[in-house]
């Protein structure tokens, strides 16, 4: 990064500070995903704003190597006091925070010192090539805020009207601050599990699904602070219960084509449609060392919850880990897309994409196809008719999924050798620590994770 690019960051930022100090914005809010999948900050004064726009915020690169509970996992190289990051605000996507007032928000990219891109900033992962759209689905519940366990702080039946009223003034107020927000919001719903809502958003570029996906957490966490709730995202709230999950929507297309619709391929996608979904397919064990990070997320993904627990794909199947939503006919064109279930919300959703676009690009390149949908429930199926059809199951454990991310070559090259040990080796600490505890236990120390 040059003087000259500093300037123009410094302009862009000088040209908001007069409209945000008017509408009584005192700080602006610069976050990262780290690779525990924890929102970390830096703030600084709004009039500050433009300094920091130039020339980053400083932030340890020790926090590559943070677990969730912010422990440090040592590499044994004595290194980890040494470096330090520069978070650089995203200008063109500072947000008023419409529930936390006197604020602002700016995603980072996290560079160097010497102004060269950070090897683990996981925003900056990149695809080429067709352009994708994405979306993430986001659940959570809510539990009265001076819970220490979760109790939930509405009752009411699944999508049901007594759900909702007891919270309907809550989810006004969420669906406001969101619009205040621009971002826009497709549905809004009492989902499945007891005291759990889900919320859906329009797709966009990649960094922006994954950027939208932050602030729509944060707006979340915030407004539910308002009304006395406390906010869980964790993918087993309760052991009994079926968690909470991260869905990952996508579509591909070229110019204005959507490549899921409209082809000859599997149910009607285009060639180049279900090489992408194929490549996915392929490579979705180490995929779900990344969408699924934690041992925690193990205990949600288990069979018949609906958290696509078994590498298959299916048209408008739940249990799949792939789902291929095609939409009514007449709005397949625009609507068609693919949901990778099996995820959850402790991933970090930059990684997250970035892995996904780069298993989707091997499918594109090596010409994938996919096998023939599965359309029960692969639960039912006997361990002979799940071979036959090439079903199995996803990795069981953190254990399992971490071994086969570091023996995917197309993910690790993807990331690079650093990211891959720092993730590596947050895995590998995280099981450590709960190599004795009980579903209960691991729940509990995961509640408020996020």
């Amino acid at each position: 990064m040059d003087i000259a690019e500093r300037e123009s960051r410094r302009l862009r930022a000088e040209a908001l500070v007069e409209s945000l100090t008017a509408a009584g914005v005192a700080g602006v809010i610069t976050t990262f995903v780290d690779n525990s999948g924890i929102l970390r900050l830096k703030t600084t004064p709004v009039r500050q704003f433009p300094e920091a726009a130039a020339w980053g915020l400083g932030f340890p690169d020790v926090f590559d190597r943070a677990r969730f509970d912010d422990t440090i996992v040592v590499s044994g190289t004595g290194a980890e006091p040494i470096g330090d990051a520069r978070l650089m605000p995203d200008v063109s996507r500072v947000v008023r925070l419409a529930a936390q007032q006197g604020w602002a928000w700016a995603p980072a990219d996290r560079y160097r010192q010497d102004g060269t891109a950070h090897p683990q900033d996981s925003r900056e992962l990149q695809a080429s090539g067709r352009t994708v759209k994405c979306a993430f689905e986001i659940e959570w519940v809510l539990s009265p805020i001076d819970s220490a366990g979760f109790s939930p702080a509405v009752a009411g039946a699944a999508y049901g009207m007594s759900r909702f009223a007891a919270a309907s003034d809550y989810c006004r107020e969420l669906l406001e601050a969101l619009h205040a927000q621009e971002v826009v919001v497709e549905q809004l719903h009492p989902e499945y599990a007891a005291g759990q809502f889900e919320i859906s958003v329009v797709a966009e570029s990649p960094v922006g699904a994954a950027d939208t996906g932050v602030l729509v957490r944060s707006t979340i966490r915030a407004i539910g602070v308002r009304h006395g709730f406390r906010t869980s995202f964790s993918p087993k709230v309760d052991v009994g219960g079926v968690g909470n999950g991260g869905h990952c929507h996508l579509s591909v297309w070229r110019g204005h084509t959507n490549l899921m619709a409209g082809g000859d391929g599997a149910a009607g996608m285009t060639p180049d449609g279900e090489s992408f979904v194929a490549g996915i397919l392929a490579h979705l064990d180490a995929l779900v060392a990344i969408g699924c990070p934690s041992v925690a997320s193990y205990l949600r993904l288990v069979p018949s919850n609906w958290s696509g627990d078994y590498a298959c794909w299916g048209i408008e199947n739940r249990e799949a880990a792939v789902r291929l939503v095609p939409g009514p006919p007449e709005s397949s064109a625009w609507a068609a897309n693919v949901e990778v279930k099996c995820f959850d919300q402790f991933a970090n959703p930059y990684l997250l994409l970035a892995g996904l676009l780069a298993a989707g690009r091997d499918g594109l390149a090596s010409h994938a196809r996919l096998p023939a949908p599965v359309g029960v429930d692969p639960a039912w199926l006997s361990a002979e008719a799940l071979a036959a059809a090439g079903v199995r199951r996803l990795p069981t454990s953190l254990h399992d999924s971490n071994e086969a991310f570091v023996n995917d070559h197309v993910l690790t090259e993807a990331f690079g050798p650093e990211l891959v040990a720092s993730l590596a080796a947050i895995h590998a600490s995280e099981l450590e620590m709960f190599a004795e505890a009980a579903p209960e236990a691991i729940a509990a120390a995961n509640l408020w994770r996020y």
